[in-house]
């Protein structure tokens, strides 16, 4: 990784190879620099390697002279929360959905919210200047490391608030943690409002987190909720900051429509500023027509949470999100929230009396969506591979106005995600396969 490069969701990379403890501890000391605060609060999820890039990062900062509460395994939008209750910076090491080998270091302003770019590149080019001679601290002035488990509970009451005292009592619910970070937390918040709670996946081991659950993996909680006859199925991912749903047929409820079970739940209840909703460009042609059916407008934005939040703040709505999952309710939190999201759904069933299953039947009407990521050697190289981009314009006057083509590369893992989006299932499925092709011509097939 060399120096530190900030993508669209934090730092991230394999684990003690392209995120080492050096990087770590560097980067906990440009940031110190750059931000000039004088308390931090630093969380982590559950992987192997949480407690050693904690524990190098926070030494960064305390070795500027800044004090830091270290709360432990904690979700990713717990730390947003904590920074801007206590109006201080925060930091969570998590790679969120990634594989347990990779780690991230996301960071947070005394907002709450991400921090801008700008401050980013700030604190890359303070990385340069890091190991330079410079006076630090000394004696008192020393940053200490104090661990804190407050924050659990601080955070607890905040995210129990957004349902201004109702409560979940009975409902039958199965919480996927994704062996992550809200194994410890998603079933006693759940729990304290009375929903009988079964949790699966809540054994983190330090390598098993998103292998084979949470919210990019549901189909086993799909099977757990049909054979236990709960209600409702919620699966957060890594660090809780996504969630999709699972009604009492197994069905998987994602991002989209999630969006517009809430945009409406809000609208009727004249809660939805401007009577519109944020979303990506990922979103499904369905749920742009299924708003448009109940004059609800749809505002769109690059993928990514930073862009959906830059859009509601832009234009004073509430509700944005993504297709995977991850839903900002912009009056209640400062980023997409797995376990605040869950509650929200619950609560939406428990007091309208009706199944998620009934309510979402016939929601969307879906256009067939094909979804493939090309693990490839140069992602950086996407938007100077001119046969990528011949194959893509041929696609899409083989579509025609009926279709789309989306393609881009992650900000968060080597690979580009090649999207189709057609009436013709078969027609998306060949036209997704003939641009991977391209793409992995193009831009370099990794080995094995």
């Amino acid at each position: 990784m060399g120096r530190a490069r900030f993508g669209t969701d934090g730092l991230r990379g394999v684990a003690n190879a392209d995120l080492t403890a050096e990087l770590a501890l560097d980067l906990g000391r440009a940031t110190a620099r750059v931000l000039g605060a004088s308390e931090f609060v630093v969380g982590r999820d559950t992987r192997r390697s949480g407690p050693l890039l904690q524990s190098a990062f926070s030494a960064g900062l305390a070795t500027e002279g800044v004090s830091v509460a270290d709360v432990g395994v904690l979700t990713t939008p717990a730390l947003a929360w904590l920074a801007r209750d206590r109006a201080v910076p925060a930091a969570v090491i998590s790679a969120s959905h990634n594989p347990f080998e990779d780690n991230g270091i996301k960071l947070f302003s005394a907002l709450g919210t991400k921090l801008p770019v700008e401050t980013e590149q700030a604190i890359e080019k303070e990385l340069d200047a890091v190991g330079k001679a410079a006076d630090r601290p000394r004696g008192a002035r020393v940053g200490d490391i104090v661990a804190d488990r407050q924050g659990a509970e601080e955070y607890r009451k905040g995210v129990v608030a957004a349902l201004e005292g109702r409560r979940l009592d009975g409902l039958h619910v199965i919480l996927d943690c994704a062996n992550g970070a809200a194994s410890s937390h998603a079933p006693r918040i759940f729990e304290s409002l009375g929903a009988r709670v079964e949790a699966v996946f809540d054994q983190p081991d330090g390598i098993n987190i998103n292998d084979g659950c949470g919210s990019t993996h549901p189909e086993v909680l799909g099977r757990t909720v049909l054979e236990r006859g709960a209600a409702l199925g919620l699966a957060f991912d890594g660090d809780a900051d996504r969630l999709v749903a699972v009604d009492h047929r197994g069905q998987v409820a994602d991002g989209d429509t999630l969006l517009a079970l809430f945009a409406i739940d809000l609208s009727d209840h004249g809660q939805l500023p401007g009577d519109s909703i944020v979303v990506t460009v990922m979103s499904n042609l369905g749920l742009r027509l299924a708003m448009a059916d109940r004059n609800i407008s749809v505002v769109e934005t690059p993928v990514g949470d930073r862009a959906v939040l830059g859009a509601l703040d832009v234009g004073g709505f509430s509700l944005g999100g993504e297709q995977s999952g991850h839903i900002v309710f912009r009056h209640l939190a400062t980023t997409g929230d797995g376990i605040l999201t869950g509650l929200l759904l619950a609560d939406l069933v428990v007091r309208s009396g009706v199944s998620l299953a009934a309510r979402v039947t016939g929601l969307i009407d879906r256009i067939p969506q094909v979804l493939k990521n090309v693990a490839v050697l140069e992602p950086h190289r996407l938007a100077e591979a001119s046969e990528v981009w011949r194959t893509v314009r041929e696609v899409e006057l083989t579509l025609g106005t009926t279709g789309r083509v989306l393609l881009r590369a992650s900000g968060t893992e080597p690979v580009i995600r090649v999207m189709v989006e057609t009436p013709d299932p078969e027609a998306a499925e060949s036209a997704v396969q003939q641009i991977c092709a391209a793409v992995e011509t193009a831009l370099g097939r990794p080995r094995g």
